[in-house]
């Protein structure tokens, strides 16, 4: 699940370089949710847990993370950045869910973020003002559809199909009305094989599969110990964009991935021993 989401970030700077952001949310979503949907029953929980899902999973998080990418807002910031979602999702549980993180856990937390804020700090081009705030909009937006999918019944793989179709068809008007219905179809009837692969990619591997498990992960496991594992994801990341985008391996780099490994092996180790 790591591996696919840390590479999803360079698939999809790849993708906005053809594909308006809000549309190309629409098209991976509805990728995603067709022609799987017809062989998929919908999960026996009310049409409202699906919505929300798919609101806040799908449609407002990767709104906001992709146009924040478009808007300025480095590729591999952003997979550090939106990994800010553990800490909401720790912070959210423990006040909804009453799910009270332990103090090594908390120390954990504070150790990753120390990792975090190295990685930040030291990137060439901190991005926009307004790229970093709608990047820290998608991680509260997965941390609230994270709380959301555990009271969700169903099987995962359904619930992350049938989300999907919500999310598209919550996304056609608005990336209409905000794109401009000739930009999204422009975009669309240009996009070639590769493009279509990249879109291919990001809603089967990215999203059935990953998802899949995640929703999984987080029905079997405590939010506050499945959360932190997202930590990996820049990492995974950053590696990519060192062989694939020619991106220097920097000291800073390297020692801020020790910090949030360290942190993310706390977290765990607490909840082992509880």
């Amino acid at each position: 699940m790591v591996a696919i989401w840390g590479f999803n970030f360079i698939v999809i700077r790849w993708g906005l370089n053809d594909v308006p952001p809000l549309t190309l949310t629409c098209l991976r979503f509805a990728l995603a949710a067709v022609p799987t949907i017809y062989f998929v029953a919908r999960p026996r929980t009310p049409w409202w847990h699906l919505a929300a899902y798919g609101l806040f999973a799908f449609a407002l998080q990767f709104s906001f993370l992709f146009t924040g990418i478009a808007v300025g807002m480095p590729t591999g910031l952003a997979s550090l950045v939106i990994q800010v979602q553990a800490f909401f999702t720790i912070g959210l549980a423990a006040l909804i869910a009453h799910e009270r993180p332990r103090p090594a856990q908390l120390a954990g937390a504070l150790l990753a973020a120390g990792g975090i804020a190295l990685v930040g700090l030291h990137l060439p081009g901190g991005g926009t003002r307004v790229g970093l705030l709608l990047v820290l909009a998608a991680a509260a937006s997965w941390a609230t559809a994270n709380l959301i999918v555990k009271g969700v019944r169903g099987e995962p793989l359904a619930v992350v199909v049938w989300a999907s179709a919500f999310a598209a068809a919550l996304m056609l008007p608005v990336a209409l009305l905000i794109e401009g219905p000739d930009r999204a179809l422009h975009a669309t009837r240009s996009l070639g094989a590769p493009q279509w692969i990249g879109i291919a990619f990001q809603a089967w591997p990215t999203t059935l599969l990953a998802f899949g498990i995640w929703a999984w992960l987080l029905r079997r496991y405590p939010a506050a110990l499945i959360a932190p594992f997202t930590l990996l994801v820049p990492i995974v990341g950053m590696s990519c964009a060192v062989w694939l985008l020619g991106e220097p391996a920097h000291w800073w780099k390297l020692a801020g991935a020790a910090l949030v490994l360290s942190g993310l092996a706390l977290n765990v180790a607490s909840y082992r021993r509880r």
